[in-house]
Parts: C-alpha cells; structure tokens; sequence
C-alpha cells in the first residue's frame, strides 16, 4: 500500500523505512514488553519525489528533518502498534503536503491619507490626555 500525497504524486513502501520500539512513558507493565511505538524514518534525497518537493522539504527548519535530508518521526501516541504505524503515516503525508501549497506573494500596500490622518490624530489626542495628567507647574 503506497502513501498518496496528491493525485499525481506517490510514495512507494519501500521508501519508507517503518520500525517498532518500546514506546516511552507510562503505561505499566504493557509498555516494558511490548514494542508498540512507531519510529519513521523517510530519505528526502533519495525519494522518487518531484523535485520542487524535496527543494522545499530541504528548506524547511523542521525537527523532524536532520542535515542529511531524513525525515524522522516518532509514534507513540497510541497503545496499539497499528494505530502508530497508521498516525506516524499521516504526519509525513501531512508534512510533505504542507510544502505543496504555494504561498500568495504578499503585494505591498501603502496607508491611505485618511487612514495617517486618523492615526496622526488619535496619537495627539492621547498624548494631550496624558498631558493633562501631569502636576501644574507655576
């Protein structure tokens, strides 16, 4: 079962590496014997991934991806290994479709007149009040 990340792009299973742990944290005697954990671990540079993609997954300042272009992420919220697996799954997707969206480029505007005025207006008026505060000097 490959993981899909939009109609046209595919990530195959065997570029994912899957492997259990012991997950960490309370649980009993359960999380002692029981690798239940999920660790993930995704090659960027190495993916059958458009290239657009793995520009902007390099980029990113993300924990989750070391220096050498791994993706790494660690389930463990879950108690059953499945679950893990399913949710350790869902955040690369989550995260590799965050670097799909495109940006708007943000168009520089400029105040109107009025809009200066206004705020011109508003600063002289709070300073005359606090002026209005200060002790009478004769």
């Amino acid at each position: 079962m490959a993981l899909k990340i939009s109609n046209q792009v595919v990530i195959s299973d065997n570029e994912i590496e899957l492997s259990a742990i012991r997950a960490q944290g309370a649980g009993g005697q359960n999380v002692n014997k029981v690798a239940s954990a999920i660790h993930l671990r995704f090659d960027i540079t190495a993916s059958s991934l458009p290239d657009h993609y793995r520009l902007r997954l390099l980029k990113l300042r993300d924990k989750r991806i070391s220096r050498e272009g791994i993706i790494v992420i660690k389930a463990q919220r879950y108690r059953d290994q499945e679950k893990n697996r399913q949710d350790a799954l869902q955040r690369l997707q989550t995260l590799i479709r965050s670097v799909a969206i495109t940006r708007k480029k943000r168009i520089a505007t400029r105040p109107t007149v009025a809009s200066r005025k206004r705020r011109l207006d508003s600063k002289s008026q709070r300073g005359k009040q606090k002026a209005l505060r200060r002790k009478i000097v004769e």
